[in-house]
């Protein structure tokens, strides 16, 4: 059996590609999903790929990895940074938990500087753009090897 990995995209990020092309790149979300289903393939993992703009939808899909991941990739955004229902529901995970951010947050707004989830988090990526979510996978697939 698989090892299923999620991968869980917060807030607007369901309109990537459209949203400030500048700072997020021109990939939309469904090209995002496609690298990372390839990757997990190589790896033998079995991805689950998912997003919400509602913060419970969110912290639903972190209690159904509880059960069956194997890791957690978050991109949170603008969650990342308020959401301490997000950091409880994490907490729980005992897999490796990688914090991921698109665009570099710390040169950025200072709001953006505070997350509430890095404190229950195994690492972060942040500001190598679409590669972030790449290289969680591969952090993911390193810290789960037998």
């Amino acid at each position: 059996m698989k090892k299923k990995l999620y991968i869980i995209n917060g807030p607007n990020l369901n309109l990537l590609g459209r949203r400030e092309p500048e700072k997020y790149g021109k990939a939309s979300l469904e090209t995002v999903k496609s690298i990372c289903l390839e990757k997990c393939k190589d790896y033998s993992l079995d991805l689950h790929f998912f997003q919400s703009n509602v913060e419970g939808e969110l912290i639903s899909e972190i209690h159904k990895a509880i059960d069956d991941g194997c890791g957690v990739i978050i991109n949170a955004g603008a969650l990342t940074h308020t959401s301490i229902g997000i950091f409880d529901a994490l907490s729980m995970f005992n897999g490796p938990k990688i914090e991921i951010h698109i665009t570099n947050v710390y040169a950025r707004e200072n709001f953006r500087h505070k997350s509430y989830i890095s404190p229950v988090v195994t690492g972060i990526i942040a500001g190598l753009g679409m590669n972030s979510y790449l290289l969680a996978v591969d952090a993911v697939h390193d810290l789960i090897k037998d």
